[in-house]
């Protein structure tokens, strides 16, 4: 039965972590629906506290009454408490973009401890679709960590087609939302056209196929971060010199965690190219900008970052 899969999975889950509340996210679909059921089934037996939270996005007409059904079918599926979070969603980058930012900072806001997420294989497959569609390298193609405190993705494993059948096992109408269908969205057309053309193209097995390769790759990019963590050191500045007869990927992976500790952010491969080019084609260049007014020079074998607003040379 897929109901017992997605159990299975959240006790597999819940097993490698200590003993202690937790919370689900739930917007009212069949994965979160299923999750909030398996969260609290495991919970039962294991003797912890287990609630739902809801994010209400206000993207929608009537969202409200979305996220309160949503929250009213998790207590009925054994969640011992349930709550409504209302975000405001704007920023750049696009509708998605802003939506995810906001759903995570009330997820992260509301004290939780642990926080389940309902994605599925299935989305990680589309996951790594889109890492390879931006060429944003192996980090984003290695896909979502099923364990990245505070979140955790117990049904990286199961297919999206389990929990639609889960529902179905426990007498639950899940929520369609219409933006998983709007093909505005990239992810949208990805789930809806990409991956069912990929499927029959190359007869099925695809998103297993995406998973498990996104799996081997988060292994290669942890053991490759682990050995960057040691070349790091714990200084404000880098030794260049160093760094010089470390291997370029190795080397770049120590670069952008010291980047990113100093204050650096919206980092892109050009920008981490760039400023391992101060390590590894040292020909006395000039420092390289990045975003935020940030500037990484190197001066006397060594690479630092300072703040400091660019100024325009203009013509007389």
């Amino acid at each position: 039965m897929s109901l017992d899969l997605v159990r299975r999975a959240v006790r597999g889950f819940l097993a490698e972590r200590p003993r202690q509340d937790f919370a689900v996210a739930v917007s009212g679909g069949a994965d979160s629906l299923a999750l909030a059921e398996a969260s609290a089934y495991v919970a039962r037996k294991t003797g912890v506290r287990v609630r739902a939270l809801v994010v209400d996005h206000g993207l929608q007409e009537g969202s409200a009454d979305v996220a309160a059904q949503a929250a009213a079918q998790a207590r009925e599926l054994g969640v011992d408490a349930a709550e409504v979070l209302t975000v405001e969603v704007t920023g750049a980058g696009g509708m998605e973009a802003a939506a995810r930012r906001a759903r995570y900072a009330a997820l992260s806001s509301a004290d939780a401890g642990l926080v389940l997420l309902g994605h599925t294989r299935d989305d990680q497959a589309e996951t790594v679709l889109l890492g390879l569609g931006r060429g944003s390298g192996p980090r984003s193609i290695a896909g979502m960590k099923p364990f990245d405190p505070p979140w955790g993705r117990p049904l990286l494993d199961v297919p999206r087609s389990a929990t639609r059948q889960a529902c179905a096992e426990l007498g639950v109408r899940p929520w369609e939302d219409p933006h998983n269908s709007d093909p505005r969205f990239r992810r949208s057309r990805l789930r809806a056209e990409v991956l069912p053309l990929l499927e029959d193209v190359l007869s099925g097995g695809v998103a297993a196929a995406l998973a498990r390769t996104a799996a081997q790759l988060r292994e290669d990019v942890e053991t490759l971060d682990e050995l960057a963590e040691g070349l790091r050191g714990t200084e404000d500045t880098l030794d260049a010199k160093a760094l010089a007869g470390v291997p370029a990927a190795l080397r770049r992976r120590v670069l952008r965690r010291w980047l990113l500790d100093a204050g650096a952010c919206d980092l892109t491969d050009a920008h981490l190219r760039s400023v391992d080019d101060l390590v590894g084609k040292w020909r006395g260049q000039g420092g390289v900008w990045l975003p935020g007014s940030l500037v990484v020079e190197r001066t006397h074998g060594r690479l630092a970052m300072d703040r400091r607003e660019r100024r325009e040379v203009r013509g007389e």
